[in-house]
């Protein structure tokens, strides 16, 4: 799996597509420090220790790089960025059940939109696995030569980032 860069000076916009999701219930915004517990329990629960463990380095950061989509009090997905290293988009995920709603999709916006207004012009999504959803989604092209990037030789304790534990 190869990395891909995304230019964060040219993103769509993310607004209609929060709205959208917010008009059916969901909301999708900034985790905040007393939903630490409740977000990183459900990434390793749904998505394995590896993104858990990512995930709390984003509740750890000021302002936290974790943001998060809840129906009522359930978590539906989440995304983070500066967790792997800085500039790198990631982890996210989203329940299976609620994919195909634009909920990985506004996610995705708004956390590369956090990701510019902090500065940064350009992010790096290590590791893609739905490369065409996000050529699609942002115009994130692959780079050369990043496989098997930062992630070569990583501690997985027996399972694969984004396995189920």
């Amino acid at each position: 799996m190869h990395d891909m860069l995304v230019r964060l000076y040219d993103l769509p916009d993310e607004t209609s597509r929060v709205m959208a999701l917010r008009g059916a219930g969901i909301e999708v915004r900034r985790a905040l420090a007393p939903e630490r517990h409740v977000v990183v329990s459900w990434v390793r629960q749904q998505f394995g220790d590896g993104w858990a463990s990512e995930c709390e380095v984003g509740f750890a950061r000021q302002p936290i790089s974790c943001f998060r989509a809840q129906r009522g009090q359930e978590v539906l997905g989440f995304a983070c960025y500066d967790t792997t290293a800085k500039a790198f988009f990631g982890p996210t995920g989203v329940l299976e059940r609620e994919r195909r709603q634009g909920i990985g999709t506004a996610l995705l916006l708004v956390t590369l939109r956090a990701m510019a207004a902090e500065g940064y012009a350009y992010a790096i999504i290590g590791g893609v696995g739905p490369a065409d959803f996000y050529a699609k989604a942002v115009g994130a092209v692959p780079i050369a030569s990043s496989t098997p990037g930062i992630y070569a030789n990583l501690l997985r304790g027996g399972r694969r980032p984004g396995q189920k534990a």
